[in-house]
């Protein structure tokens, strides 16, 4: 028996590999009504002399390959995952200890530098300040 749910879910591209292979068989003997996929494969039968297992094994054959090739698209994209998921763990560590250098190093200029340091930061506010002043008086 063949399985159906396997097979509507690749039956566009069956079809094409169906009429390769019995190219007596028109789009119209291919249609499948209602999910009927009995009735197509006695239509296939009867055009081909073909016996009903012979057909329904074939089309298994060709089932089995689209889930293999889903399978493996499945098992490629999750390892491509992983892998980016890895670089991207790798990224953060390098960044997260970049930040972490700076930080060092601003600590320890600020510790020989207290003078500067204050100035550097009344500086920083004070222009802050003006800017925000300035920009609230122009509503």
């Amino acid at each position: 028996m063949v399985n159906t749910q396997q097979l509507q879910g690749t039956w566009n591209k069956v079809r094409g590999q169906v009429k390769e292979k019995w190219g007596n068989l028109t789009d119209d003997d291919l249609q499948v009504h209602g999910g009927n996929f009995d009735q197509m494969i006695g239509k296939i039968q009867q055009k081909t002399g073909e016996s009903r297992e012979a057909i329904e094994k074939y089309l298994n054959g060709l089932t089995e390959k689209g889930a293999s090739v889903v399978s493996q698209a499945a098992q490629t994209i999750g390892q491509t995952a992983q892998d980016a998921g890895h670089r991207l763990r790798e990224e953060y560590k390098q960044v997260a200890g970049q930040v972490n250098d700076g930080l060092d190093r601003a600590q320890q200029y600020v510790g020989e530098n207290p003078a500067r340091s204050i100035a550097a930061a009344f500086g920083v506010g004070l222009a802050f300040g003006l800017l925000v002043g300035l920009a609230m008086r122009s509503r």
